[in-house]
């Protein structure tokens, strides 16, 4: 029978602590295989190098708790009580000096508890090693991930369809959102960017409700549905009526661009020669001093996690890694243009999952 806690296990054993803890969050449901909320009630689990794992679950969580199927013991507690004595029965059932957490995920509060209840305790941070094993995607995942960017891209057609002149940002926002779950959408990756004219410059802008859009605007859509617990994140940039000839410079740059990440993507190339290239193209450009961005970030349960694309960064891509290609310009008060494709690397290349058409678009 597979070990599914194995890969844990490693890291303790190479970080070289007694037992890996993991929290509420996308690390925790892609190998716990069901999802928790985080809100006052700490929720943990804990896997040793060798032997079973241990749990601290709130009480009224113990029938979803039920469907993990759980290997070890589980430590539940009350509102009435507190979950100190939760912690103290962990402390006396798995005596840690050393515990590896996720330090971008963890709270203070457990944190603490922990150390209450096992003084002397040597807290490493693992977040890079835990949220790693996540770093190439699973078939499963990518098929997932596939479905929830042709959502996305059915609900961005569905909306320009019927774009027109004097609508608001909000009520374009508001549509896009009702067409993401009518495609079949579980859930939005994140708040939709929905940005026109000016505040289409704001890499990220919220949509204003009292601005009605007019012909010549930028409109700048940045937004993803969830499926399958996986996150997509496109931007497009349209124009409405008619494109002004700097906007559609501005364009062109950008879209050359995004089409320089397509082309030097691949496994053994490094993050920092992806936004290298990208950027070396904005820069070359009339416009390079309204670069504001880094080329882009890696995509899966969460809609920002490694590999980060941007110079300095020397992490090389491997088959399984996803990331966004997404390159910009500003030009604070005129115009911004964005256009992001979420990228896939493949065994001898790289392949673009999304596949909305990125030229040059006038709508309304």
């Amino acid at each position: 029978m597979t070990d599914r806690y194995a890969p844990l296990r490693e890291i303790a054993r190479t970080l070289g602590v007694d037992a890996v803890a993991l929290v509420p969050g996308s690390n925790f449901t892609r190998i716990m295989g069901h999802a928790f909320l985080s809100f006052e009630r700490p929720l943990l689990v804990v896997v040793p190098v060798e032997g079973p794992p241990a749990a601290i679950v709130p009480n009224l969580e113990l029938a979803s708790w039920d469907e993990v199927g759980f290997e070890g013991e589980t430590f539940d507690w009350r509102d009435q009580t507190g979950h100190a004595p939760a912690f103290a029965a962990l402390a006396a059932h798995m005596p840690l000096r050393s515990l590896a957490v996720e330090g971008q995920v963890m709270r203070v509060f457990v944190h603490h508890a922990l150390v209450q209840a096992m003084p002397g305790l040597r807290v490493v941070d693992a977040e890079r090693e835990i949220s790693g094993l996540r770093l190439c995607k699973t078939p499963d995942e990518i098929a997932a991930l596939e479905q929830a960017i042709r959502i996305s891209e059915a609900a961005l057609e569905e909306v320009l369809q019927d774009l027109k002149a004097g609508q608001s940002e909000k009520d374009v926002e508001r549509r896009l959102v009702q067409a993401m779950f009518g495609h079949g959408a579980e859930a939005l990756a994140f708040t939709p960017i929905v940005a026109a004219g000016a505040n289409s410059a704001q890499p990220h802008a919220s949509a204003r409700a009292d601005y009605a859009i007019r012909p010549g605007d930028a409109l700048l859509f940045d937004f993803g549905a969830v499926y399958g617990g996986l996150t997509a994140d496109i931007t497009r940039t349209v124009f409405v009526g008619h494109a002004p000839d700097e906007a559609q410079q501005v364009y062109a740059t950008v879209l050359a661009a995004n089409r320089k990440g397509h082309e030097v993507a691949g496994p053994g190339v490094s993050a920092h020669d992806v936004d290298d290239a990208v950027t070396g193209v904005l820069e070359a450009s009339p416009f390079a001093e309204y670069i504001r961005t880094k080329t882009g970030h890696g995509l899966g349960r969460e809609v920002h996690e490694a590999p980060y694309i941007m110079r300095g960064n020397h992490q090389l891509l491997q088959p399984g890694m996803v990331f966004t290609d997404e390159p910009g310009l500003y030009l604070l008060g005129r115009v911004g243009v964005r256009i992001e494709d979420d990228i896939l690397i493949t065994g001898d290349g790289c392949r673009s999952l999304t596949t909305f058409p990125k030229e040059l678009r006038i709508v309304g």
